[in-house]
């Protein structure tokens, strides 16, 4: 896959040849020997590239712990453990009694299991080598590991669409854009993890293809689709991504067997290969989202048959059968439209999912369906946010899609469409910022090359000259590249890679008589603004010093870029949600280890068939690090049952019990973050409970719970949001802890107000354990009801001791 030094040493040698054969021996060693450093220089730089990539993702082991990240990479951690223990193949019949009680859930049928087969094959072979680690050791690591292998891919894509020196820098890019790695860090044991590796390595195959012509690489991308498939639900970009490809390159005219051979296959394998994966199944072939790949599928059979006709035919028989196979493919075509329209229109969603829809259409998951817009990571991106998580990108992202047209080859149309649908969808969801980090890396790996070359060409020496400048000037000319302004003969011909279309030779023709042209003028000065042609390759220079003040600003950017990298990763993505710090005004950390704290509560103090009662946003973490059986979990398949919860938390304390008591619950857990002032708590989730419950069930009501000044915890508020039962157990005994801590009686430190009900009492629940920094609650629901209710709460409990200062006189709580 990787050109060898021998094979790039044996490409210059015949090159020098073709063009000089009165060259002397010894400029031809100079020239071998240069070309031969160049290809160590680049192996080695990508080698640094790819240690680049795994270090700037080990900031949260070296600032925290090796610990699982967020909420889903607990689900993935514990199937993992089960998979080492149980095995490969029991895993796909294993069902799971300790989710969504009393529905369980069968794992096997459910999970894409890419990356978790993936963490199982390297604990399975580090065991045969007699390596003793621990799984969770291996899925903290492997998101590091594979975004290297993500920047080695993105090397190889941006290579084959542009040239080596582009495929270095996306490959920097790709390492330390900021957007993969909120996604790849040591302990995000997430499906992104492996899938945007996956996504790469499958547009880098397509691309292959359809330069080579090669079954064996059309073979490659179907299994490599596969992969892609049983990571991640994002493949469905993927299958409707390369037919809008394959139907651009058939209207534009650029139609070659080349392309049937990228995409025929592909279809076909990939189809089978995503029908054989449990949870995908037959919506490989049902769904609405894979239309669009059998339609570019037939249209492009039914152009290759055309163009196969008109070659077999004379020109007035191929009319005539031209219009007769128009008119039967009108025909069978308006007939299956018909059956597919009556498909389609049976399902409510078209046949589309929820998510989907939400892309297509903005405004229908906040219409329609709550439970996806109450997901943070489907939000719309503010703007500033395309400068932290791409930084330079923003700028030189536009400019390598203006130099993908000139010259426009299949490969570049490619990168070309990748980069404005994932601009696209990146504005509709924030979380598909993950899928526009390649492209932009790729479009700004082929402008920074760009910008390098015309900046290099301007300071390099003389021809002859020897040194590291040499070796750089046979870098940028690569091995792809047309022969030296001196040395160009006009016989030679362009390379495979970029006759894209059965009108290219003609223009590569000219081409090489304007280099001769050119090579009369060398070392000409002209305008800058000439110098910087994105729209082709130019061989006028800057002035020197142009070049020298150029080059050096455009390293500083560089240079700037990677530190922002490393703030990002070190400051806004290294901190896993399971245990938080914040920085004291001494200049000391403080650390919230609340989650880990109740969890170990639970595991330690309850039940081991006792059932746990949260938010859908907790449910992975209780299963794994608690060991007890959830109500809901965020696997959100059924959405009744999370509306069920959600209408237990908004409901008054009676009848909430009651619920409760009817799906077997024990605990309810609750998050709260007013005493320390952490905003992500149930009461700010509060409104989205309501929604998804009152999506259900009618007797919830948004604007009951509303009050004078819309939604609020103080006197103001709603009165069935001062009754329900999230209220009573967020504030339960808040007030006085408030006073003793921060001497304001009932200040809420999130919300910056005081509460409506500071004097609250339960009859129907008991608090049981409160953590260190009353972030995480947990009550137990009473078999009956208590015949007298305490009103005083002044009198400490058990965990109440311990959040008072040793003392005994008030302190305030850190904040978080």
């Amino acid at each position: 896959m990787l050109t060898t030094a021998a094979e790039r040493v044996g490409q210059a040698s015949r090159r020098i040849l073709v063009a000089d054969p009165t060259a002397s021996t010894a400029e031809s060693t100079k020239k071998l020997q240069r070309s031969a450093a160049a290809n160590v220089v680049c192996g080695f730089s990508l080698a640094g590239i790819c240690i680049l990539a795994f270090s700037l993702r080990l900031f949260s082991v070296i600032k925290y712990e090796s610990v699982i990240h967020e909420f889903d990479p607990y689900f993935n951690y514990r199937v993992t453990q089960y998979l080492t223990k149980e095995g490969f193949y029991n895993l796909w019949n294993w069902f799971d009694d300790r989710t969504w009680y009393p529905l369980g859930r069968v794992i096997g049928g459910t999970v894409y299991p890419g990356l978790i087969y993936t963490a199982g094959v390297m604990w399975n072979v580090l065991h045969f080598f007699n390596i003793p680690i621990h799984v969770q050791e291996v899925c903290v690591f492997t998101a590091p590991l594979f975004s290297a292998f993500c920047a080695l891919t993105t090397y190889f894509l941006a290579k084959e669409v542009r040239s080596q020196g582009a495929g270095l820098f996306a490959a920097l890019f790709a390492a330390s854009v900021p957007s993969y790695i909120s996604r790849s860090v040591a302990g995000s044991y997430d499906n992104e993890g492996v899938a945007i590796f996956a996504l790469v390595l499958v547009f880098f195959l397509y691309v292959k293809t359809i330069n080579t012509g090669s079954l064996a690489w059309a073979t490659a991308n179907a299994l490599g689709y596969y992969y892609m498939v049983a990571s991640w639900g994002g493949y469905s970009f993927i299958i409707n991504l390369l037919p809008i490809h394959c139907l651009a390159c058939i209207f534009l005219g650029r139609m070659n067997s080349r392309l049937y051979v990228a995409y025929a296959p592909f279809i076909v394998l990939g189809t089978i290969e995503a029908a054989s994966i449990p949870v995908v199944g037959f919506n490989a072939v049902l769904m609405s989202e894979h239309f669009g790949s059998f339609l570019a599928f037939g249209v492009l059979h039914a152009a290759m048959g055309m163009q196969y006709i008109k070659h077999i035919l004379p020109a007035r028989t191929y009319n005539a059968a031209k219009a007769l196979a128009l008119s039967a493919g009108v025909a069978v075509l308006g007939v299956v439209m018909v059956l597919l329209l009556g498909y389609v229109m049976a399902s409510p969603t078209f046949g589309w999912t929820g998510r989907s829809l939400s892309l297509l259409d903005p405004t229908y998951a906040s219409k329609y369906i709550p439970i996806i817009a109450s997901v943070s990571e489907h939000q719309p991106p503010a703007w500033n946010s395309y400068f932290t998580d791409v930084h330079i990108l923003v700028l030189l992202a536009p400019l390598g899609l203006i130099a993908c047209f000139r010259p426009l080859t299949d490969a570049s149309l490619f990168l070309i469409l990748y980069g404005v649908t994932a601009v696209y969808f990146s504005g509709v969801m924030v979380r598909l910022m993950l899928v526009l980090a390649p492209a932009t890396c790729c479009l700004g790996g082929i402008a920074a090359d760009q910008i390098m070359v015309t900046f290099c060409k301007s300071i390099r020496p003389e021809e002859g000259s020897g040194g590291w400048s040499g070796i750089l000037k046979t870098w940028l000319d690569g091995p792809e590249a047309h022969t030296h302004e001196d040395t160009v003969s006009v016989d030679a011909k362009p390379a495979a890679s970029t006759t894209s279309s059965a009108g290219t030779g003609k223009r590569y023709k000219g081409s090489a008589r304007n280099r001769v042209k050119d090579s009369t003028n060398k070392g000409t000065e002209a305008s800058p603004f000439n110098a910087f042609n994105l729209f082709g390759n130019t061989k006028q220079k800057l002035p020197r010093d142009v070049g020298i003040v150029g080059a050096m600003f455009f390293f500083s950017m560089l240079v700037f870029y990677i530190f922002h990298c490393c703030w990002v990763s070190a400051e806004m993505y290294s901190a896993p949600s399971i245990v938080l710090q914040s920085r004291t005004p001494q200049g000391g950390v403080h650390v919230f280890d609340d989650f880990r704290e109740a969890y170990g509560w639970l595991r330690h103090n309850t039940d081991e068939e006792a059932k746990v009662a949260s938010w859908w946003d907790y449910g992975y973490q209780t299963t794994a690090m608690a060991n007890r059986t959830v109500i809901v979990d965020n696997n959100t398949w059924n959405n009744t049952h999370i509306a069920t919860v959600g209408r237990a938390m908004a409901s008054p304390e009676h009848q909430a019990w009651q619920i409760y008591r009817d799906l077997d619950v024990k605990y309810v857990l609750v998050v709260f973050g007013g005493f320390v002032g952490y905003p992500s708590d149930d009461i700010n989730k509060f409104l989205w409970m309501v929604r998804i419950g009152g999506g259900v069930f009618p007797d919830i009501k948004e604007a009951d719970y509303l009050g004078e000044r819309g939604y609020s915890i103080d006197d103001k508020a709603g009165k069935a949001m001062l009754d329900c039962i999230m209220y009573k157990m967020s504030y339960y005994k808040f007030a006085q802890a408030a006073e003793m801590t921060m001497g304001r009686y009932g200040f809420d430190r999130v919300r910056n107000t005081n509460i409506g009900v500071p004097d609250i009492s339960l009859k129907y629940f008991e608090e049981v354990y409160t953590t260190e920094h009353w972030m995480v609650r947990i009550y137990e629901v009473k078999d009956q009801p208590s015949r007298v209710v305490h009103t005083d709460t002044s009198r400490k409990g058990k965990n109440q001791l311990k959040r008072g200062s040793p003392s005994g006189k008030s302190r305030t709580p850190p904040t978080w």
